[in-house]
């Protein structure tokens, strides 16, 4: 697998860019050429065992990437919020972890992928990550401004 890691201290409260980023449908505004949507059967919005999918396209040529939420701890007292979601696809496969940290001013938000693209080899893996670590960082970036305005 290839770990993409990317992290960015944020100008809001630890409780608001953690009810930002696990919005799932929000992610569509910061990823590009991705819409997310909570799937149909996802027993909620949020918390462990929601389901939803990632679609990625440009065109008609894109595919799903549908993960699952299995942890699931939002911040409080102080504490960081921390949340993991399983990749579940046909196209890619792993997880990944949001973890909001609450600091003197604002919080840092922290993103650590381990992702593989199916029937890729594992020498790929170092260019996936670079790629991977480029695309977090601007989503990051996207989503910073979004909560400073």
């Amino acid at each position: 697998m290839a770990l993409v890691r990317s992290a960015r201290q944020l100008d809001a409260s630890a409780d608001r860019a953690w009810a930002l980023v696990t919005d799932w449908p929000a992610h569509s505004r910061w990823i590009p050429l991705t819409r997310v949507t909570i799937d149909p059967d996802s027993p909620a919005r949020s918390g462990i065992g929601t389901r939803f999918t990632g679609r990625t396209a440009l065109g008609r040529a894109g595919f799903d990437d549908p993960m699952t939420v299995t942890e699931w701890q939002p911040p409080a007292n102080g504490q960081p919020g921390r949340c993991r979601v399983v990749k579940r696809g046909r196209w890619l496969a792993g997880w990944a972890e949001i973890e909001v940290q609450p600091a003197a001013t604002g919080c840092r938000l922290s993103w650590t992928e381990d992702v593989r693209p199916r029937w890729t080899p594992r020498a790929a893996d170092p260019v996936v990550s670079r790629v991977g670590k480029l695309l977090f960082d601007r989503t990051l970036r996207r989503l910073a401004r979004e909560l400073s305005g």
